[in-house]
């Protein structure tokens, strides 16, 4: 089935505020079958204690709660007015956050049974501190966070990668995400920062780990485009190193245009094929 997996909506803080309705049409004439709206949940207010690097990166990060409601009305709409052409389904991009996996369970129990598909996903990172920074919100603030770990990429891609491991080995409860979100976001600005590097030994037996637990869980990954059309990254998420892992486990690959505005809909999914089958 021609899908996108993850995609986001006008409310969506850090967006371009375009209309989700026509980013739903464009699926539509671009032939998708099937439209995954998964909006960033609210982060956990507590985090903000911890938070120690831009703030628009914990303000604009998602929705607040208070927009939840209308999300899921946004969504309800446009799932009953396009059903005869395409199906919508409706979830959050739910951010792993270790110190608050129990609020975090809370906000699923709440709006799973809300919900059709969800993906889990890591944005933050402890870094410089011991504070959490994010590793997606600007060369500056990347810089500041892990700039320690710069001339150390392995040990970079450790930390993410335990942070990851710990997302998935999670309890979130009965309504937990399914699909694990852009594997590799660590390497968002690897063009940037030289860190280009494949994983090494040690950190593609932790990957291993990963994969292992996510195949396990019978839960999905998300073949994430987006990087492809970063200025600093230029690859997919996950890459290929954790792609060819994935598949020798036979752990379904979910395409994900991860859409913030009406062209990215769909965008780079005529190289699906070629990258699974490569």
């Amino acid at each position: 089935m021609l899908m996108d997996g993850h995609t986001h909506t006008e409310l969506c803080p850090h967006g371009s505020g375009e209309s989700t309705e026509k980013m739903v049409q464009r699926a539509i004439k671009i032939g998708l079958k099937k439209y995954c709206l998964t909006e960033h949940a609210p982060l956990p207010p507590a985090f903000e204690r911890q938070y120690a690097g831009d703030p628009t990166g914990f303000t604009q990060a998602s929705l607040t709660m208070a927009q939840v409601p209308a999300y899921l009305t946004l969504a309800r709409q446009l799932q009953a007015t396009y059903a005869d052409q395409i199906e919508i389904s409706i979830g959050f991009e739910v951010d792993f956050l270790p110190d608050h996996i129990e609020w975090t369970r809370n906000f699923m129990n709440t709006y799973g049974p809300k919900t059709q598909e969800s993906i889990l996903s890591v944005h933050f990172m402890q870094g410089k501190q011991q504070q959490f920074w994010c590793v997606d919100n600007g060369t500056t603030d990347f810089a500041a966070g892990f700039g320690h770990w710069l001339s150390e990429p392995q040990m970079l891609f450790a930390h993410y990668y335990q942070t990851v491991l710990a997302s998935v080995q999670a309890d979130l409860g009965p309504y937990a995400p399914q699909r694990i979100g852009h594997m590799s976001l660590v390497r968002k600005y690897q063009d940037y920062f030289g860190l280009t590097a494949p994983l090494d030994a040690a950190n593609l037996k932790l990957v291993g780990q990963i994969l292992d637990t996510i195949q396990s869980q019978n839960r999905e990954l998300d073949l994430n485009l987006a990087g492809l059309y970063k200025p600093f990254c230029n690859d997919f998420y996950p890459g290929d190193q954790i792609l060819k892992a994935a598949q020798k486990r036979g752990i379904p690959l979910i395409y994900g245009s991860d859409a913030h505005d009406i062209i990215s809909v769909g965008r780079g999914q005529h190289l699906i094929k070629k990258l699974i089958n490569g």
